[in-house]
């Protein structure tokens, strides 16, 4: 799975890297080290104009949304939390995913990821203790655009004029680990590349097979992967020094 991330790229960075004009852009919550479910981060969505002819190209959005999807039939927002990751292999089938995945795809910018390793240690509760590990582009300078759904919930239970009634959410899809990548967890998110970008948040496409094409996990050995502080396990904790590789064992 993808349960935490960090997201340090500036607003800035993320109108240039993924072509977004800043008339286009909602105002970001800044660097987050320590990106956990329900809190709302930055997504790349394109979406038609109301007059658009079939040769006019969706227009692009940096949108901050809520991390857990909500699909339409969510009775609860605390409903998101459980829904964070959505499995490649069925996500164009499920009920809560199918809808999304036919017309309202995003692009995910994460500059890394975390996934925890258990380890033979036993802690107190007589549970084996697990090792955070953070993984991230090698080149150290790649934001990964990972392949999401959103979906736009509406809170029945606040007035029809209150802001918070409109709750615009996300997932991450996710797929079986790679070789390098499995040895920590058997899940890992899937990711779209640059020249597939325009295809995959196009909301005309409907090809099931050819979207489903486009995912692909990091490739083999493009995600530098490295034992993290344990710090990054508490949510209160969000600094640069969460991504500090931890001092080699002599």
């Amino acid at each position: 799975m993808c349960g935490r991330y960090a997201s340090v790229a500036s607003r800035a960075e993320l109108l240039e890297r993924f072509v977004v004009d800043e008339k286009n852009a909602d105002e970001l919550r800044g660097q987050d080290f320590n990106v956990t479910p329900t809190k709302d981060n930055p997504v790349v969505i394109a979406r038609l104009t109301e007059d658009a002819s079939d040769d006019v190209d969706p227009v692009r959005e940096l949108r901050a949304f809520r991390w857990g999807l909500l699909p339409v039939f969510a009775k609860d927002i605390k409903d998101g939390a459980r829904m964070i990751n959505a499995r490649a292999e069925t996500v164009h089938q499920k009920p809560a995913y199918r809808r999304a995945f036919k017309s309202q795809r995003a692009l995910i910018p994460v500059d890394a990821f975390y996934e925890w390793l258990e380890t033979d240690e036993v802690g107190k509760s007589g549970k084996k203790l697990k090792q955070p590990f953070a993984l991230r582009p090698s080149d150290g300078s790649s934001t990964l655009a990972l392949a999401g759904l959103y979906e736009v919930w509406y809170d029945k239970s606040l007035p029809d004029d209150d802001p918070n009634r409109v709750v615009p959410t996300y997932t991450i899809i996710t797929t079986t680990a790679t070789d390098s990548v499995g040895r920590i967890h058997d899940r890992m998110p899937m990711a779209i590349t640059p020249d597939n970008w325009a295809d995959w948040l196009d909301p005309r496409n409907h090809d099931i097979e050819q979207l489903r094409g486009l995912m692909a996990p990091p490739v083999d050995g493009s995600l530098d992967m490295y034992a993290v502080s344990k710090l990054v396990n508490n949510v209160k904790n969000n600094g640069p020094e969460l991504l500090d590789p931890l001092p080699a064992e002599h």
